[in-house]
């Protein structure tokens, strides 16, 4: 089978994006697809055109969608590294900024001069976004020079903004009813804020681990095998899996959390501890996070105007108090650089809006070549 996609660098994320209209409607018939074209069961994907870590083996199907409110919906996929299967069960910052410009260069949506809004929904969640798009002329330019931390590559000017993100998974901000509470896991109680905005999360005190929430990656590496033990228990504590079912590594996602400190980026920079809020470094399926997944970023923005929560607490001049209908600064500091998100809170104190400012560039239109299975052939 011969099956048309596009390859887009959303943020620090690679994203392979296919039409609806070119693959089966089966969500199976989907994953058999990807499978394959990744060549999701060797841990190199040398055959196939996945990229082999997280950040660079994913994808989504973009179809038109039926509401006037809404552009295009999409299904996010992560497929696995030496894993033959696909996790189906969270949303993507980085892609959704992907997507953005690819409804915008497939027609989805209409350029317009000077910026372009994209209405979009993901399916995985019912998480609703909007990006604005930088469109000079009311065209799509192919380059453009806007950077964030985690890459040197330049794109387009993206800025994204999730909509009412909270509890799209388990109904809920704080799916267990505590904003802070201990979570044994071997015997050993770590301190944890589990939230539910963009997607689901598990947050750890840094200290519950002897650790400041500064480290390097190759530091964090260490202590990958524990954290995945605490996303695990976590998983079943939010409701997201029964005890002893089969283990999904791309939710929760799990971050440990410190107050702010100097420390040393990726790239060789020196970040100041006044330069940014609080400490934050997370894991992406298997591997520390070069960066910060922006539905983590999402998570962390909420729980630091969520009273209580292990964030609020570390944040540098104490607890932000966030009073109905306010917008809130935070800078994130991760392993790449500091991430700026802004939250707007609903009479409620709830969080409506949060934004982040992102670059992308649309890389490759390309026709992949599969073996498609028996199912999949029949259908398309």
């Amino acid at each position: 089978m011969r099956i048309p996609a596009t390859l887009v660098r959303g943020g620090t994320s690679k994203c392979w994006l296919f039409d609806g209209q070119d693959v089966p409607a089966s969500r199976d018939q989907i994953e058999a697809l990807l499978i394959d074209t990744f060549n999701a069961a060797d841990p190199r994907q040398i055959d196939g055109v996945g990229g082999a870590t997280s950040t660079t083996s994913k994808a989504a199907v973009v179809s038109a969608a039926s509401d006037d409110d809404v552009d295009v919906d999409y299904l996010f996929a992560q497929v696995g590294i030496g894993d033959g299967r696909v996790e189906w069960g969270s949303n993507c910052g980085n892609c959704a900024t992907a997507i953005a410009l690819y409804a915008v260069s497939h027609g989805f949506v209409r350029a317009t001069p000077g910026t372009t809004l994209v209405r979009m929904r993901n399916l995985n969640t019912g998480t609703r976004l909007e990006a604005d798009v930088t469109t000079p002329d009311g065209k799509l330019p192919a380059f453009g020079d806007a950077q964030v931390p985690g890459t040197l590559a330049t794109g387009v000017p993206v800025t994204l903004a999730f909509l009412d993100p909270a509890g799209g998974s388990t109904g809920s901000a704080l799916p267990t009813r505590h904003a802070r509470e201990e979570l044994s896991v071997d015997g050993r109680n770590y301190l944890v804020s589990m939230i539910d905005a963009g997607a689901p999360m598990v947050l750890v005190a840094a200290a519950s681990l002897g650790l400041t929430g500064a480290e390097s990656l190759a530091e964090l590496s260490d202590f990958v095998p524990v954290l995945t033990e605490i996303r695990s228990a976590a998983a079943v504590r939010m409701g997201l899996r029964a005890p002893g079912s089969p283990v999904d590594h791309a939710v929760p996602k799990v971050a440990i959390v410190g107050p702010a400190t100097d420390f040393i980026t990726t790239g060789g920079q020196h970040i100041s501890g006044a330069a940014y809020d609080v400490s934050i470094r997370t894991l992406s399926m298997h591997a520390p996070h070069p960066a910060i997944g922006l539905t983590s970023a999402v998570g962390v923005a909420t729980a630091a105007i969520t009273a209580g929560t292990v964030v609020n607490a570390a944040l540098a001049g104490g607890a932000i108090q966030t009073p109905p209908d306010a917008v809130t600064h935070l800078r994130i500091g991760t392993a790449a650089g500091i991430i700026a998100t802004v939250a707007t809170v609903d009479p409620f104190g709830r969080p409506a809006r949060i934004g982040l400012e992102r670059a992308a560039r649309v890389i490759s239109e390309s026709i992949i070549f599969t073996r498609a299975t028996a199912a999949v052939r029949a259908s398309a």
